[in-house]
């Protein structure tokens, strides 16, 4: 007699579940990172990580600071691309006439330190 080891697996819908919740935090976050301009958009469409393969261009667009649904609309037109074209079936032609369409994202805006120190006048 052998001895068989089984695994147990949670349901098959449960793991899609699960990995959904995983892909939907994961754009959350990347979309986070856009908007704190941490990452820019371009960065994000050349590269193609795994977890923006499947969010539509107009989702990663609207993500940047000041960037609304015509904004977005208008950009797009001059690729041209569809708004609800994945990042990850965008072919390399399309890949790089949105990189260099796209006006390059300001970097955060950093204040300089303020001096404190007062000037007494006349004295």
């Amino acid at each position: 007699m052998t001895a068989s080891a089984t695994i147990v697996r949670a349901p098959q819908h449960l793991q899609a579940l699960e990995r959904a919740n995983q892909v939907r935090l994961a754009r959350a976050q990347l979309k986070r990172r856009v908007a704190a301009g941490q990452i820019s958009a371009t960065e994000i469409v050349l590269a193609c990580p795994r977890e923006a393969e499947g969010m539509a261009v107009s989702d990663l667009l609207m993500s940047q600071r000041r960037w609304g649904r015509t904004r977005c609309r208008k950009f797009l037109a001059t690729i041209p691309l569809t708004e609800n074209k994945t990042i990850g079936s965008m072919t390399e032609r399309q890949r790089h006439a949105f990189a260099s369409s796209l006006p390059v994202a300001a970097q955060p805006r950093r204040e300089a330190p303020r001096n404190h120190l007062h000037v007494l006048v006349g004295a």
